[in-house]
């Protein structure tokens, strides 16, 4: 099934096995995917000399991987090809210990620290994108804590289950029979859930540690990398807390207006922004949630989640904003297939397309005057019986001839095929009548959420929650800055965030050697 040349990429990565490893098969002799599960694996076996296969008689179709002879507690109820391949090979490092994406001590001691024995299922689809990052992010916790498993299920072949549990939307998460996560996540999030559920046996080792450094950013996208480089250039120690590197820019699909990077993606950016930062001695730490912020005297204390505790004289602020969601079924599904949130970034990929907008204020308005250029239609769907974008917003929208507009109509439900979305289903709020719309693309246009929640107790924010700032991105607390989406700069895009977290990074040094810190 593996041809030569992926063969030999396979090859190349187990060349290092330390330990011996038993793809342990349980399949029954008419299993319409029996040939397809045995030949693949067999062909990963064939890749190094410590992997073998075991073909046992079962009633469905799973296979588990067996460590030095002992079971791990990675299980899959899928043939792992697709996107879901990644997640066999990467299963089988991190057993190993290998890989690259083993989180920091602190991030691994609150996995240990999970209360009981916990049992995670998680279905998804081999033509899902988002599903190996949440399916790879389970499996490094059962090697990290013993007292997790974690089985990766194909629903598509697992249908009757899927049926039964009524899963709409993949990646879906259950821990012990509970649904706990539907869509994108990364690492952290997913482990605050866990935490949530179960609880923790004990804080960790390293909890209450105070760490100095001379600037911290919070906040991993444009403004933060931006900040955080520029800070390092000027020889100063500097650390990014941030949940991930990239932000909201990796919920992008394609990006083309960056200057001088005439086209690129979300997820390569985020991997570029990384990579940049590396070039300097920053440390960045993933996966960390802020929950207090703290002045003691000059100095900027910080408190994550788990108890590890950061100072400082400088805090630059560049957590970004979120696009606030519909929250119904098949919206995180979709999220870069058909459901966006940025018509000047995702816009020019659906010309001569029709596109819906979800929002009748100011910003939705906005949108769809713009995607009226290049869309064969736009409709827009406002939930109140009136649009609420300014009148001259409203006469250029009806002026244009390819927009249709549906007030008092609530959105229901996003629909797609696994690949993309095809539609939505919307309600008539005055008779209660649903109709599914066809559709190529939705732009959901309710407004943004300044990421600033943890801070308002201590600056000073506008209405919707942003931090005000003033030229040089200093705020009403001395030495800390603001910037990109959770500051008030206006136009919120991925070039103008960079420029923002240069010049919060200059404004605290030039504040840094005036001896004002």
């Amino acid at each position: 099934m593996l041809d030569t040349s992926l063969k030999e990429q396979v090859k190349s990565i187990f060349s290092n096995l330390s330990s011996s490893y038993v793809l342990d098969i349980y399949i029954s002799d008419s299993h319409e995917e029996r040939e397809e599960l045995i030949g693949l694996l067999e062909d990963v076996a064939s890749c190094s000399d410590k992997i073998e296969c075991k073909i046992n008689t079962g009633n469905g179709l799973e296979f588990h991987i067996l460590k030095d002879g002992k079971r791990s507690g990675i299980k899959f109820r899928t043939v792992p090809n697709g996107h879901e391949f990644s997640t066999l090979l990467l299963a089988i490092l991190n057993l190993d210990l290998k890989g690259k994406n083993f989180p920091d001590e602190f991030i691994q001691n609150r996995v240990k620290a999970l209360k009981g024995k916990i049992n995670i299922t998680t279905y998804v689809s081999l033509t899902c994108t988002n599903c190996p990052d949440v399916a790879q992010a389970f499996n490094l916790m059962t090697v990290i804590n013993p007292d997790i498993t974690h089985e990766t299920v194909d629903g598509a072949i697992n249908q009757e289950e899927v049926d039964r549990l009524k899963i709409q939307a993949v990646p879906s998460v259950y821990a012990d029979g509970e649904f706990i996560h539907s869509g994108r996540a990364d690492f952290g999030e997913l482990l605050e859930k866990l935490e949530t559920k179960y609880g923790t046996e004990t804080a960790s080792a390293i909890s209450g540690e105070r760490k100095e450094y001379d600037v911290i950013v919070i906040g991993g996208g444009p403004a933060g990398s931006s900040a955080a480089i520029y800070s390092a250039r000027k020889g100063l120690k500097v650390a990014v807390l941030a949940e991930r590197i990239g932000g909201q820019v990796k919920e992008t699909v394609g990006i083309e207006n960056v200057i001088s990077v005439p086209k690129t993606t979300g997820q390569q950016l985020a991997n570029d922004l990384r990579t940049h930062m590396l070039e300097y001695p920053i440390d960045i730490l993933e996966n960390r949630t802020v929950e207090r912020l703290e002045l003691d005297g000059n100095q900027k204390v910080i408190s994550v989640k788990g108890g590890e505790v950061y100072v400082s004289p400088a805090l630059i602020i560049a957590t970004g904003a979120n696009w606030r969601r519909l929250n119904v079924a098949g919206e995180s599904q979709y999220i870069g297939k058909g459901v966006a949130f940025c018509p000047h970034c995702d816009g020019p990929f659906y010309k001569g397309k029709h596109t819906a907008v979800i929002g009748g204020g100011n910003s939705g308005i906005e949108a769809a005057i713009d995607l009226a250029g290049t869309c064969s239609k736009v409709t827009v769907f406002e939930f109140l019986e009136d649009l609420k974008a300014d009148k001259v917003l409203q006469e250029k929208l009806k002026s244009l001839p390819n927009v249709e507009v549906c007030v008092g109509s609530q959105t229901m439900e996003v629909i797609g095929d696994n690949e993309k979305l095809v539609g939505i289903k919307v309600k008539d709020r005055k008779t209660n009548e649903e109709r599914i719309v066809d559709l190529d693309g939705v732009f959901v246009q309710i407004g943004l959420k300044a990421n600033s929640d943890v801070f308002k107790d201590l600056l000073k924010t506008n209405a919707i929650g942003e931090i005000e700032i003033d030229l040089f991105c200093r705020i009403n607390v001395p030495g800390i800055y603001a910037a990109g989406d959770v500051s008030t700069v206006p136009y919120k895009q991925i070039i103008i965030s960079m420029g923002e977290g240069a010049k919060a990074a200059l404004s605290a040094f030039e504040d840094r050697i005036r001896g004002l810190l």
